[in-house]
């Protein structure tokens, strides 16, 4: 198959017109050179070879658009007037650079037999026969090595475009991916920091609302504890939003550590002083074992366990069992019943909670079960304990 690469030929009317122009030009110049260096020995070998200069011209249009069919015709040309020579050798390196080897063989071979003729019936005066053989071979091997060199080099820097654009849009896909999971990251802290807090807040405000007959020192008190609760919701959503930020080592609160598993009994107590009952079996060995990244979950795990029994099963007892040590896994086991009835505030809600605790398990390369077995809801963590 004869063909040309038609993306790498030129794009579009304007350029095509512009490598016209080109070709045209340089056409012109050696076919003028030629025309001074030639002796013609009668009026009709001038009428052919200007005629064949004019027609080599002409075909430039084709040579551009259909660069096999001009070069093949610009080469028989060759045969009958040294003018088409600057033609001929110039379609030779112009279709060397744009098409196939197949078809670039092709031209070539139909202007080596061209100049061959030429050279055998117009004979140039003092050269020899078999040195014109010779350079014609040489000339034409020169154009095609060239014409493929310079092709193999474009179709090179338009991989390496390619290339580069792929990577280019890897590294969009990549930041974009990136910001997601930030996104998902975020997310994930507000729910597990802001959602204990708040359902403290509301499980008071239903104390205020659902006890109207409440005295004074008791409506004060649950706003107090109310007010409290809000104010360290803030508290911790400033600590989220700047543990996430990059850290300035100026900024004293950036560097306030993490919940861990020390902090546990903390949590517990703030549970139970919102009227929580919360049932502890603790058989860790130590909680100072337990290291920070772990610690740190496990207390989100608890944390999200207590906010949903508050949300979903007011008023129903929580037992929590730890168990574990070094080497081994640690393992959170939270049950709670279903009450008989109903509050406002133990509607169903989105998930996102139960969800945010299995990515940070799994993270850490655990596992987590959930789910109701009889009249009660199970939450089991199970932790890598490094040794």
């Amino acid at each position: 198959m004869l063909d040309c690469d038609s993306s790498d030929r030129h794009k579009g009317r304007n350029a095509d017109r512009v490598t016209m122009l080109i070709i045209a030009v340089a056409m012109l110049a050696l076919e003028l050179l030629v025309l001074l260096a030639t002796p013609w020995t009668s009026p009709t070998e001038f009428v052919v070879d200007v005629g064949g200069g004019i027609l080599a011209l002409a075909l430039v249009p084709l040579l551009v658009q259909r660069p096999v069919v001009g070069g093949t015709m610009l080469g028989l040309l060759a045969a009958a007037s040294p003018l088409a020579t600057p033609a001929a050798t110039c379609a030779m390196f112009f279709v060397a650079q744009r098409c196939s080897l197949r078809s670039a063989l092709l031209v070539a071979g139909v202007g080596v037999a061209g100049h061959l003729v030429q050279g055998w019936w117009r004979p140039i005066e003092g050269l020899d026969y078999l040195w014109w053989v010779v350079l014609v071979l040489i000339t034409y091997a020169t154009l095609l090595g060239w014409g493929f060199y310079l092709q193999a080099r474009r179709s090179v820097i338009v991989s390496l475009r390619e290339r580069a654009k792929l990577a280019e849009a890897d590294q969009a896909r990549r930041l974009e991916h990136a910001r997601s999971d930030e996104r998902a990251r975020i997310a994930r802290e507000m729910h597990d920091v802001l959602a204990h807090r708040l359902s403290l807040v509301a499980t008071h405000a239903g104390a205020l609302e659902f006890r109207p007959d409440a005295t004074p020192d008791q409506v004060a008190h649950a706003a107090g504890v109310v007010r409290a609760n809000v104010h360290q919701a803030l508290d911790d959503l400033r600590q989220v939003v700047q543990v996430l930020r990059a850290p300035d080592p100026s900024d004293s609160n950036a560097t306030r550590p993490q919940p861990t598993m020390a902090d546990l009994g903390e949590l517990l107590a703030e549970n139970r002083a919102a009227g929580a009952v919360v049932l502890l079996r603790d058989a860790l060995p130590d909680p100072a074992l337990v290291p920070a990244t772990l610690g740190r979950t496990a207390y989100r795990v608890v944390q999200e366990g207590l906010t949903n029994a508050r949300r979903h099963a007011p008023g129903q007892p929580v037992r929590l069992d730890l168990g574990g040590s070094p080497g081994g896994e640690l393992t959170l086991s939270m049950r709670n019943g279903y009450p008989s009835d109903s509050r406002p505030d133990s509607q169903a809600g989105s998930g996102t909670g139960l969800i945010g605790v299995i990515e940070r398990v799994e993270m850490e390369g655990g596992h987590v079960e959930h789910g109701r077995s009889g009249q009660e809801f199970r939450l089991t963590a199970r932790l890598p304990w490094p040794a």
